[in-house]
This record gives C-alpha cells, structure tokens and sequence, in this order.
C-alpha cells in the first residue's frame, strides 16, 4: 500500500500505520519532527534529497524531562529499529550545531539488518550516522537507559548508494556491516580543528565492517588541508576497508588515528587498496 505524507503532517504517525511491504512517500518539503520505525521491510521514498528534509536538533548534553543528560544515543532525528527497510531520495538532518558545546548529534540510527539507502543525504556534526549494533559493553551499560529496540544484540547488515553523508567528527560510526557505494563523504568545518570520517567499533569475530567503494572524500570550504583522518578505531578490532577511493587535500598523510592514546592501531583492522605512500604503518593494503 502506499501512504501519502505531505509537510505538516506527523510522520511518526506514518510510521506507526505503516505495514511490511508499504512505501511511505513523503511530497517535497520540511518535516521537522523525530521519529521511530519498528515494522519491517517498508520503504520510505521522498521526492529528491534537495526537496524532502526530515530534520530535527536533539543533542547529548539537552537533559529530558528527568533532568537525565539525552546521551548520544536518543539524539537521533530518524531511528530505523526494523529488517528490511529502504531509504530513497530525501535528507534526514539534525541541525542542532555546536558539537564542541552540545556533543554529539545524530542524524540516523539504524539498528536493522538488509537495510538500503539510495540517493539520500545525511548532515549533522558530530555523530552524524550510527550502524548498530552497539558494542557489546554498551549494550549491558545502557540496560534500562535505552528501549530494548535501540540495544539490538545482532548482525545488521547495511548498504548506501550515491548518498551524501557529511559531518565533523566519528561521523559514520558503529559496528554494522556497512557498504558505501560511490558515496561522498563530506567533511564540514568544526571549531576543534580536526575531524574523524569513520569510527568502527566491530568485534573480533566480525569479518565485515564498514566498506567504502569507490567513494569520494571531500570537504567544505575552510577545512585545512590534512586535518582530516579516514578512520580510527572506537573500539579494539574496528574494521575498515577502503577500496578506490579518491580523497581531497583535507584528508592526513597519515590516513589513520589510533584513537587519542590508546594502543587500538595494534588491533585495529584497516585496509586500503591501492595502498597510499606515507599511510600509518599499521594500515594493510587489501
């Protein structure tokens, strides 16, 4: 079935009706509002990510109705908690700004397996798009803190196509089995002075992690050259592959960070093919 939303309109309420095998098309404009979906294998259609934005501004340090500090992980505008689910053509945003200030800001959460985003475009700062699962440590901490949907204890599988991801700091981050396609990755300017694209956090025994295919890593205008890193490790054992990929002059000679003074490059499992003169020497080629 298809279910028509229209700016104005609450897509929570979309999301709530919507049955596996619906397309919910959004017609071009704002949605300004957050939202959950738990129902399986349903796809969300805008009408182009230029026309169709969902957008809201939680951060990790806004506290709730409680007084409890949101944390990055309710900071989300859109959370996919469902197999199946596809994403074509809209942009989904967090605008709350000042990461340095407020902390992390996610855009999407996908704690889904088979999952599919095409055409798209994601913009936050800091944290701008978790892969779940969540690393196991985190799953047992926030017991009681976070919805069993948000604590999913399994693989989830996950590709990206043409999208436009952009963010300052950790900005793909998680444990899923990711796929990007032909993506750009965007770096924006970030008072810090230094940004972070991916930070992996995959168990030992996970043999896939995140993949960028022929990607393109960018950055807005201001952002100095090299003040960019590829990747670091959020947890021991993140994997990371980068195959023909092309990257601006923002991105480091090093290519990786170990992750400030831990000892992760030890463990860390990053790949790059062709290999790039002058990378860490703990980065593997293929």
């Amino acid at each position: 079935m298809m279910l028509t939303v229209k700016p104005g309109q609450s897509l929570q309420e979309a999301f709530d009706q919507a049955q596996p095998g619906d397309v919910i098309r959004l017609a071009p404009g704002e949605y300004r509002g957050k939202a959950l979906l738990s129902t399986p294998d349903v796809t969300i259609a805008g009408a182009g990510a230029d026309r169709t934005r969902v957008v809201w501004d939680d951060f990790a340090k806004k506290l709730d109705e409680e007084g409890v500090e949101y944390n990055t992980f309710r900071t989300w505008t859109l959370a996919v908690c469902a197999d199946g689910v596809a994403m074509e053509d809209l942009s989904v945003v967090n605008d709350a700004l000042r990461p340095e200030d407020k902390g992390q800001e996610v855009a999407l959460t996908v704690y889904g397996d088979r999952f599919r985003m095409e055409r798209c475009r994601l913009t936050s700062t800091q944290d701008t798009l978790f892969l779940g699962p969540l690393p196991a440590d985190l799953i047992e901490r926030y017991d009681g803190f976070l919805p069993d949907a948000l604590r999913r204890d399994k693989p989830c599988r996950q590709r990206f196509a043409n999208c436009l991801i952009e963010g300052t700091v950790d900005f793909i981050f998680g444990c899923g089995e990711a796929v990007f396609e032909s993506c750009e990755i965007r770096s924006l300017r970030d008072a810090r002075g230094v940004g972070y694209a991916a930070a992996p956090a995959h168990a030992p025994e996970q043999t896939e992690g995140f993949t960028f295919q022929n990607c393109r890593f960018t950055a807005q205008e201001g952002v100095a050259p090299g003040s960019i890193y590829l990747a670091r490790p959020w947890r021991d054992y993140g994997l990371c592959r980068f195959q023909g990929c092309t990257y601006g002059p923002h991105i480091s000679p090093l290519g990786f960070d170990r992750w400030n003074d831990t000892e992760r490059d030890k463990t860390a499992r990053f790949y790059e093919d062709p290999p790039v003169k002058g990378r860490v020497t703990w980065v593997k080629g293929r």
